[in-house]
């Protein structure tokens, strides 16, 4: 069984983001687990507050879900053509203390995609997490590019995915993606 804890970089209850990551919660194929975590409750990134009462039980608990996974999947918005506040207030907090990031994100195979209603998709997003994630230590995937554009186009209200072509993408890139986890664990 191949275990992927999948964020999604939003807070919006209505996020395609969301909607994605729980697209891609459905399309998994046999023998792999995608869970879906979530950024709420997780505070401001505050050193003092760190100091004073230590990693908020909600970073915590996610730090733990992404240790026993076997891979990461970032699904991130695109705001102001880089990565969301609050996606990468997230990372800074599950990257302290700081002897924990071997632990939490080394060598860590990650994947990228993300959703928005701009025409572009999220391409600088995704680029603008690539210094991140080298900086973490992990083992960015680079097998698959999922950026999906005009996002208001492909969901209906309920969130959910309509669009056959990027359902057929989503699939293919959880399925490629756990493939290429498979094989480093066999390495």
């Amino acid at each position: 069984m191949t275990r992927i804890i999948g964020i999604s970089g939003s807070l919006r209850k209505g996020s395609f983001n969301t909607a994605l990551l729980r697209a891609a919660e459905q399309l998994a194929p046999s023998g792999v687990e995608l869970e879906v975590a979530t950024l709420h409750g997780i505070p401001l990134y505050d050193g003092d507050v760190e100091a004073a009462t230590g990693i908020p039980d909600a970073v915590a608990a996610l730090k733990i879900a992404i240790s026993q996974a076997d891979g990461l999947l970032l699904v991130t918005p695109e705001y102001n053509n880089s990565i969301p506040g609050v996606f990468k207030n997230a990372i800074d907090w599950l990257s302290r203390p700081a002897a924990d990031i071997p632990t939490v994100f080394g060598q860590r195979p990650v994947a990228l995609l993300g959703a928005s209603p701009g025409g572009f998709g999220t391409i600088l997003a995704q680029e603008a997490w690539l210094g991140v994630l080298r900086t973490l230590g992990t083992q960015p995937w680079f097998g698959g590019r999922l950026m999906v554009s005009r996002a208001h186009t492909v969901f209906n209200e309920q969130g959910e995915l309509t669009d056959d072509g990027i359902r057929q993408q989503l699939g293919d890139f959880v399925r490629h993606y756990a493939e290429h986890i498979a094989s480093m664990r066999a390495v």
